[in-house]
């Protein structure tokens, strides 16, 4: 009796069935950050001009990916990095669980800032231990109430008066009371708070911390702007050429890749009779970048100080390519303070987005290919540049394998959907794993489909050929050369594995 006693409570113990750690494999500290609407070429190591000492670190100490997915928005793009799932799977979260609910019961201490969007509830009520911050799409970078703490009412809204949420609690509107408070900063100050506060805990960690830099509206000090003040009156066209000829230099681009021309919604530079403020756009974006990767520093020297680096891994990358929106709200006040709602256009979008095609919410490269990049102390090769297809949902099952445990098949009494997610594991070790046999997108309309190097895009009725475009990456990564009527067979087949993905997914 005594010992079916026992037996009952130790599968009781476990929250997950097949969840059972092994004891074999260490478990690290695990860091993720993500950017927000940041393009594929916007940090240093991968080819940008904008000052990132400390995301470049991460590449030169490191691992570099070229081909990692995002979901082309960051709604879809955030479900599919806390589930391991299709965003179209997801039915409530019900069907789900989450890399903090995953964590936690394998012991980790899971903590959360920045923005949340995109998952039902809080992130205290998906597995977070700590969470402060934005649980909408954007805010004021500074002031989430839009108002200064000196005045009674918020000013002009546009739309900007955000929830917030601070470890549970529901707060809107959220006036910090520090006239220097600044989104990204306080991000990590509540990031750096906690690694302090459970630095003596044994057990290891697991911190998010998901910015909203550089989404618009374009907000940064005036001493950032300074910095970058007059770079970009050589114009987007120039600052594309610049950054392919490095993109090129620092083995990014493969010897096949062409840069493809600027895009036709993006105007000539020469054309522009107001270059100075153009210039001044694209530098309170550079500006937010720049003060972004001061807190990853930021981050990165708590590690040290707290005797934690060896033993973190360390991840940085952005939700979908850079945003071609044109949403400027206040055309007689210029980008950068707080009263300000501007954004950086086709143009300036283009050129982040160098060397691929398309935006934010395209499913071409230039909306879903992310810059990824991976530190783990004496696990991964300095300076590696991974060529290998990933996705964002790969990283549930990577960090199920990090922590020593199966992915649930069951959570809180309900039958949990199977990842679809590939462990990347093999792959930061130096080694390979068996691919995904076909990659699938859609989000409001843009949908493709991947397998091996072929890649096909399109819009509207998927039963249509003439509506999608076919591309072999191996030979034109950047999507200049339409092949669908050259291949009108393989187009087909891959139409249908996209229909069957839909229909499989339940996607309406």
């Amino acid at each position: 009796m005594r010992t079916v006693f026992g037996l009952v409570l130790f599968l009781c113990s476990l929250t997950f069935a097949q969840a059972a750690e092994r004891p074999s494999l260490s478990k690290p500290n695990i860091v993720l950050i993500l950017a927000d609407d940041m393009g594929f070429s916007d940090a240093g190591c991968y080819g940008g001009e904008i000052r990132t000492p400390h995301i470049d670190s991460l590449a030169r100490d490191g691992m570099r990916f070229t081909q990692f997915y995002n979901c082309a928005r960051c709604v879809p793009t955030r479900q599919s990095l806390l589930t391991g799932l299709y965003p179209q799977q997801l039915r409530d979260s019900a069907n789900a669980v989450t890399l903090a609910e995953v964590l936690r019961a394998a012991g980790y201490r899971t903590l959360m800032t920045g923005k949340w969007h995109g998952h039902p509830g809080l992130p205290t009520d998906h597995g977070f231990d700590r969470y402060y911050g934005l649980t909408s799409g954007s805010c004021n970078s500074f002031n989430p109430g839009n108002r200064r703490p000196s005045e009674p009412e918020p000013a002009k809204d546009f739309g900007l008066v955000r929830p917030w949420s601070i470890d549970g609690k529901k707060l809107r509107p959220y006036t910090p009371t520090d006239p220097n408070w600044y989104a990204t900063d306080a991000f990590t100050d509540h990031a750096l708070a906690y690694l302090d506060q459970y630095a003596d805990e044994d057990r290891p960690f697991f911190l998010f911390i998901s910015h909203i830099a550089p989404h618009h509206p374009l907000q940064a000090p005036p001493e950032e702007i300074a910095k970058y003040r007059g770079k970009y009156r050589v114009g987007w066209d120039k600052i594309r050429e610049q950054r392919w000829q490095r993109i090129r230099q620092l083995g990014i681009a493969e010897p096949a890749w062409r840069l493809p021309p600027r895009d036709p919604d993006a105007p000539l530079w020469s054309e522009q009779k107001n270059q100075d403020e153009w210039d001044l756009a694209m530098a309170v974006y550079a500006a937010m970048v720049d003060r972004m990767d001061q807190n990853i520093g930021r981050v990165l020297a708590k590690l040290r100080e707290l005797g934690k680096e060896q033993d973190t891994i360390v991840l940085f990358l952005s939700d979908n390519g850079a945003c071609a929106e044109i949403n400027n709200q206040t055309p007689d006040i210029p980008p950068g303070p707080m009263e300000s709602y501007r954004t950086y256009d086709v143009g300036w979008a283009n050129a982040s987005n160098t060397p691929f095609r398309k935006y934010k919410r395209w499913t071409h490269e230039g909306g879903i290919c992310t810059p990824l990049i991976v530190k783990w102390p004496d696990q991964i090769k300095p300076g590696v540049i991974n060529r290998a297809p990933g996705h964002i949902m790969d990283l549930m099952p990577t960090f199920c394998e990090l922590a020593g445990i199966d992915y649930p098949q069951r959570f809180q009494g309900k039958a949990i959907t199977p990842t679809e997610g590939k462990s990347l594991l093999s792959i930061l070790r130096g080694k390979t794993r068996q691919p995904h046999d076909s990659l699938c997108w859609e989000h409001i309309g843009y949908k493709g489909v991947r397998q091996g190097n072929w890649k096909l895009v399109g819009r509207g009725d998927p039963t249509k050929l003439s509506n999608w475009e076919l591309y072999n990456l191996s030979t034109d990564r950047t999507e200049s050369n339409d092949l669908a009527k050259a291949h009108p067979q393989r187009c087909a087949q891959m139409a249908k594995t996209w229909r069957d993905w839909a229909k499989r997914t339940g996607l309406k």
